[in-house]
Formats: structure tokens, sequence, C-alpha cells
């Protein structure tokens, strides 16, 4: 057999050799994907990338004119390994599906790059500071950004942050980068994009058990989405101007960690009671939402690997979508169907913010009683943070953005489910106020 297996696309139903319904069939140095009508040709175009690397071919080229931009696209990401050693060689696509293709992969295999390092190597000032040379490597003359950290966060007065990450050695950090594509230090911010960025997540004092902690560098997988998602969008011609908030910590157990009970007071004199220690990312997001709302951006967006909630009730297929403006939701979901991509609206209404009370502060950092929607009242405790009640904010809690074991569809690890959505809202936003 030669080195390169060559892939090729048909309608036709495998030889009956192959077993009912086969989805790949091989004859010599070739293997054929089926798409006779068994499921979304995409969804298997992409299970036949999982398979292959699955048997551990690593050298493939894909052969024919079935080959689209989806269906590249979609068998690249089957074929998307962790450990590494694959070779793809594309089928002629047009320039700009080409440049497209292209473009996707520079972000999409950063995210997963991200996610997938260790937690010794990717830490809140690692994060924050690979983030920004990325973003500014794809426009260098527009891009710019500062990067807080330690106990300067405290004198700015990003409470959250500084909290959550005080008990490490290794200090939180906050990145702002601003895309100014026209350099007009006037110009209007079309949209902000804020992200969870924990780099490793033990629950604090309200320690999570060794299986639920294994994964847990991959806690800043909203940092690493936001960011990708902004390199797409730049890719794509964003022509608007976009700030960006990484909020990075390492949620860790000392004498110098956030306990319970603590009170944390933001910048916008709310107080929040910390009932438990595990549920930090909302507490760090909170101040980027702040930032994000003080540029005056009639958009903003967060991202975060939030709840568990929202993964028990998604499952890791989709991810999860809030807004208080159901409107907004809508369009955000939207635009992960057009993307190829999978996102569900979960319920967010007013009454959630009532359900997190505190005896000793405005609101508790979790919900109280029994059977309350933990992803729900997750994205009402964000909703304190963002302007006009929340109307022109997003938040997507990232239940699909990594796998924890391999299936047919994904290898484990990151999967930078999310990235297109992202960059596709915020193409429509910017584009609105363009016009």
């Amino acid at each position: 057999m030669s080195a390169t297996m060559k892939v090729m696309l048909t309608t036709d139903a495998a030889p009956a050799c192959w077993g009912d319904k086969a989805l790949l069939s091989f004859q010599n140095d070739e293997v054929r994907v089926h798409l006779d009508g068994h499921g979304e040709p995409a969804r298997r175009v992409q299970q036949a990338g999982r398979k292959l690397d699955g048997m551990g071919i690593k050298d493939v080229a894909l052969c024919g004119d079935d080959w689209t931009l989806e269906n590249s696209w979609a068998f690249a990401q089957g074929f998307y390994n962790a450990k590494g050693g694959q070779q793809l060689e594309l089928a002629e696509l047009s320039a700009d599906d080409l440049a497209e293709f292209n473009a996707r992969s520079t972000a999409i295999n950063w995210v997963r790059e991200m996610i997938n390092g260790t937690p010794e190597d990717i830490y809140p000032a690692s994060l924050a500071t690979e983030a920004g040379k990325f973003i500014q490597s794809l426009a260098p003359e527009a891009v710019t950004y500062r990067i807080y950290s330690g106990e300067q966060l405290k004198d700015l007065g990003y409470t959250g942050i500084y909290e959550v990450g005080r008990g490490s050695s290794r200090p939180p950090t906050l990145l702002e980068l601003d895309f100014n594509p026209g350099d007009n230090a006037e110009a209007p911010v079309a949209a902000c994009l804020v992200g969870k960025g924990i780099t490793f997540d033990s629950g604090g004092y309200s320690i999570k058990p060794s299986d639920g902690m294994s994964v847990m560098k991959s806690d800043m997988g909203g940092a690493a989405t936001v960011t990708g998602a902004l390199a797409l969008a730049i890719a794509r011609g964003l022509s608007q101007r976009v700030k960006l908030f990484l909020c990075c910590a390492e949620n860790l157990v000392s004498g110098h960690a956030f306990k319970l009970g603590d009170i944390l007071t933001y910048r916008n004199g709310l107080s929040v009671e910390i009932l438990n220690t595990d549920a930090e990312g909302r507490l760090v997001l909170a101040d980027g939402l702040l930032a994000a709302s003080a540029t005056g951006a009639p958009f903003i967006l967060d991202a975060a690997t939030l709840t568990g909630a929202a993964k028990m009730a998604l499952g890791r297929d989709y991810n999860a979508v809030f807004s208080m403006n159901e409107e907004l939701a809508l369009q955000t979901v939207q635009a992960a169907k057009a993307e190829g991509e999978k996102a569900w609206s979960l319920p967010l209404e007013p009454f959630h913010q009532g359900l997190l009370p505190s005896a000793f502060a405005d609101m508790a950092n979790v919900h109280a009683g029994e059977g309350q929607a933990g992803a729900s009242t997750a994205a009402a405790f964000l909703s304190r943070f963002v302007p006009d009640n929340g109307c022109n904010w997003v938040h997507m809690d990232l239940s699909g953005s990594y796998q924890k074991v391999p299936n047919d569809l994904w290898a484990a690890g990151g999967k930078g489910h999310g990235v297109r959505t992202i960059a596709a809202m915020l193409a429509q936003v910017s584009g609105a106020q363009a016009e």
C-alpha cells in the first residue's frame, strides 16, 4: 500500500462484505466514504475522519470532485488527534474556500492547543500572553493589549479575578485586548468578548473529586474560544472595533485562598457571599463583564465552561445559550446552525436573579434550595454585571467545547466548538452597526 491513503466520497452503498450500512470500504490504497442517505453527510464525513485516525492511518489525501469546503472541514475535525502526526492533503478548493478553511484551522487549532496544554504550561499569565501575541500576529497594526496581574488587579478593583486567584503562587491575570482596525482612539467599540480563563480548577476549599478535577485544565476553554473566535472574525474581514477581556486565574487550595463565607464587593457596588468556592468562574467573569460594560459596547458576549448543569442538560454536543433578550438568544442559536455548530437556548428570566439569596450580601454565588436550575442561576448571576438588565448580552455555557473521552466524532480534548458561532455573531452585530 502507498504511504498515503486516498479518501473519496460516494453516494453508493458499501459492498455487502463491509457490513450493512457500512461507512467505509477499502481497496488497495483507497478508502471510500459512503454517503448513502444514512445520516447527515457532514456528520458521516467527520465520523470517517475519526475512524481513520483511530485505525492509525495518519497520511491521507482527499480525492475527487465532491470535497466541498464543509465536507473537507468535517473530515479534518474528525481526523484530528491531540498527539499529532496527521498529514492531510486537501482536494482542490476555490481560493475563497481554501482561505476560509485555513482561517478556521489557524483559529481552532490554536484553541485546541491551548485547551490541551498542561496546567503547568498554560497558567494565567501564559494564557493571557499567548492570546495577546496570537491575535496581534494576525493584525499587527490594529491590535494592542495590556496585561494586569496580582496585586495590580486588587488595586484596580478587579475583585473577582484577584480573590479567586490569590491562593496560587502564580498570580491571577487579566488580558485587555483592543482590535481597532481604523487605529482611531475615538472609534466606538462595536462588541466585547469576555472569556473565563481558569487554567486549573481544583474547586478550592469546595474541592472537586479526583475524576472531576482530572479534566480541569480545560476550564479556560471560554477564554480560548473567544480568542479563537476573534481570530476567525479578523480573518473573515472584521472591520469594526472589538475588545477582548480574558479573566485568568488558578483556583487552588492554600493558606491564602479565598474561603466560604468571604464577601466580595465589586466595582458596581454589588456584594457577593461565597457559599461555594467551586463556583468561581462567575466571580472572575463578573470583572470582565464590568470592564466590557464600561466601554459602552452595544453587544457583549461571554463564554465559559461554567456549569455542570448545562452539561447535564445538553451533554457535550451542544453549547448552551442564555440571554435576557430572547431574540438575541435565537440569533445566536441560528448563527450556530448556519456555521454547522450546535447550540441550544436555555431559560433565563429576571426571577432567576432572586434565586441567589444571601443573609450577609446582595447575593450569593450559588443558588439556594433544592431543584434550582444551576445553569440558569449562574447566567442570572452574570446578568447583574451587564447594562440594561442584559438585553444586549449573550452568555454561552460551553458544554460542547471539550471531549473528556473520544467518541465517533471527536478525539479527546479541546474541540473548538463555538468558535465559528461567536465569529458569526461578531460579523452580524458589527455589520449591523456599520450600516
